[in-house]
């Protein structure tokens, strides 16, 4: 249940938002794995509110920041960003957003979301990365810009996940041999000229999208950067959620790059080692199996 303190910082960002409340009802949901959620009600309107004890810097502003930018890219739906806050005394912090009713994630769903992304996707940014770094996860994710998609995939996704492995004990010696090896041979499999900046949600697997009340897909919890759009493609597929008609539309739309299967599980590492630092050894074998794919180490 929200603390008096919350929702005082709640009603409070609300009220700067332009809605005077009073909050009439919350009501708990599910927050994921990370934060606290709940719907909030007061005769204006209802919100979604997540918040967290002891966030990271700037986690929630960060989120926002990215729904703002996919927002504004104006293809496939997002939840407005009311507000976010602090709770007083150090107690936590919060985020607001428009509150969705959800529908079903029919096949139908799931082509539109796949023909707006591609839309998303191939509209071309200026380079790689953001101005700002934000999160994936609860874990930093860097987002120093650059000109290669090489370059910035291997010093700001994979080098930093590789780093904090190595600090947590998730990286014995023949794990990171193949990894350096694998960071130091990315132009290998990679060919840039098969490569575009394009606005990424970052963290695109099945949990993260829903469908509205009238059947129309909705974007959550995004990961923003600018980046090839292959490495939310191959986020789609790892855990599944996604099915073929998502591909289908999407293919239709903005077909892929030759050769993408062979690069898939090299996308998909970098999520496997996030995961490997939230989680644990139970995604090791996962992250191994990917380096000896791709080193041919055994």
């Amino acid at each position: 249940m929200i603390r008096e303190a919350l929702a005082g910082a709640i009603s409070s960002a609300l009220n700067a938002a332009g809605d005077s409340g009073p909050i009439r009802q919350i009501v708990t949901l599910s927050g994921g794995d990370i934060n606290q959620a709940a719907r909030i009600d007061t005769p204006q309107a209802r919100y979604f509110v997540k918040w967290h004890a002891a966030p990271p810097p700037e986690f929630f502003e960060s989120e926002a920041r990215g729904l703002r930018l996919l927002g504004a890219a104006g293809h496939v739906r997002v939840p407005a960003v009311i507000g976010w806050g602090q709770v007083p005394g150090g107690k936590g912090a919060f985020l607001i957003l428009e509150f969705i009713e959800p529908g079903s994630r029919t096949g139908k769903a799931a082509e539109c979301l796949g023909r707006q992304l591609a839309w998303q996707h191939l509209a071309r940014q200026p380079q790689y990365g953001l101005d700002h770094d934000n999160y994936i996860g609860r874990l930093s994710q860097p987002n120093r810009p650059a000109h290669s998609w090489v370059d910035f995939y291997a010093s700001q996704r994979l080098a930093p996940q590789r780093d904090l492995a190595a600090r947590l004990g998730h990286l014995p010696a023949r794990r990171a041999a193949m990894l350096d090896q694998l960071i130091e041979r990315l132009g290998k499999w990679i060919d840039e000229s098969h490569c575009q900046p394009s606005l990424l949600h970052g963290d695109l697997w099945g949990g993260n999208w829903m469908a509205d009340g009238s059947g129309s897909p909705v974007l959550i919890d995004p990961a923003v950067a600018h980046g090839d759009r292959e490495l939310d493609l191959a986020m789609t597929a790892l855990f599944g959620g996604f099915p073929a008609a998502f591909y289908d539309a999407y293919r239709e739309a903005f077909p892929l790059a030759a050769g993408y299967e062979d690069r898939q599980l090299l996308y998909q590492l970098y999520y496997l080692l996030a995961h490997l630092n939230l989680f644990g050894e139970g995604y090791g074998g996962g992250v191994d199996a990917v380096l000896q794919h791709y080193t041919g180490s055994r």
